[in-house]
């Protein structure tokens, strides 16, 4: 399979206030972020024309700047509006957005409040995360080498660039290993999420997930929650302990580029996807483009 590097397409990119050919849209070698990790983004979805739940990961991504101690110097619906019209300017009406916020290239050291905060949105064409011929079937996971941290060693609620090295690790050691993505516990040894998603399991009907207190409560996740409880399941957050896996029937991951997609392996424990699982994954397709088309 030929890939075309990201530094090397067609298109455009919004980057401080103003449109900017792809390939131009660069940074400095010695730019804050590359070497101290202090930027934040977001992954967002455009379904038929309308970017799912957009004002939303954009309050998010103002919270995570502020977490890691930094504003951006745009507006909430100035950040909205650039991520519609960055989609337009590409041509682009099912993609993937990327806003990026980061630290400039004033100052090299971890002291850094006199460094310029910079602002890039890009948008392109994404098909699903993971094979669609095996996604009904359910993805296999194994476990994490490493743990989610405490809040109390690292801005867990933040989406900040740095949180994801970990699971870069993981993720590549499980493909390395034939799986295709790999379950994280946090600090604590409870299961945590996998790499880039939250995760579900179902036993007797009921919905169990991981309570959020060291990762991120994503917006897929409380999508698919309010999904599932307006279908009338009882979804329960909580601390959740790996060897309870052998007791679910169902197991599925979520995230803006996972969507909703079932698992049928963790480790040692297997699932079968259910009627639960796969009926999730087609409302919850059903549902972003209906609520599109509502709005």
């Amino acid at each position: 399979m030929s890939l075309v590097p990201y530094d090397d397409r067609d298109g455009w990119i919004w980057l401080d206030g103003q449109f900017t050919p792809w390939r131009e849209a660069k940074v400095h070698v010695l730019t804050h972020a590359l070497h101290y990790a202090s930027a934040v983004f977001e992954g967002e979805r455009m379904y038929g024309g309308e970017i799912f739940k957009l004002t939303e990961h954009t309050e998010r991504l103002f919270r995570s700047a502020e977490i890691l101690d930094f504003t951006i110097p745009y507006t909430v619906a100035q950040i909205d509006a650039a991520c519609k019209e960055t989609c337009a300017r590409n041509d682009l009406t099912d993609c993937y957005v990327r806003p990026i916020a980061w630290r400039g290239s004033e100052v090299m050291g971890v002291s850094a409040q006199a460094s310029t905060i910079h602002v890039a949105i890009a948008a392109w064409e994404w098909p699903s995360y993971f094979d669609p011929a095996q996604k009904a079937k359910g993805i296999a996971l194994t476990w994490a080498k490493y743990r989610r941290p405490s809040p109390e060693t690292a801005p867990t609620a933040s989406k900040a660039a740095g949180l994801y090295m970990i699971c870069t690790i993981s993720k590549h050691a499980a493909e390395r290993d034939g799986y295709a993505d790999a379950l994280m516990l946090d600090w604590r040894g409870y299961v945590a999420e996998a790499t880039g998603a939250n995760v579900f399991f179902i036993r007797d009907g009921v919905l169990h997930t991981p309570e959020p207190d060291c990762f991120l409560d994503g917006i897929t996740r409380r999508s698919v929650i309010e999904l599932a409880r307006a279908k009338g399941f009882e979804v329960v957050q909580r601390h959740i302990l790996p060897g309870e896996l052998a007791d679910f029937s169902e197991c599925f991951i979520v995230g803006t580029a996972a969507e909703v997609t079932p698992v049928a392996q963790v480790g040692e424990y297997t699932f079968r996807p259910g009627n639960i699982s796969l009926s999730l994954m087609d409302d919850y397709a059903r549902m972003v483009r209906r609520e599109m088309v509502a709005a």
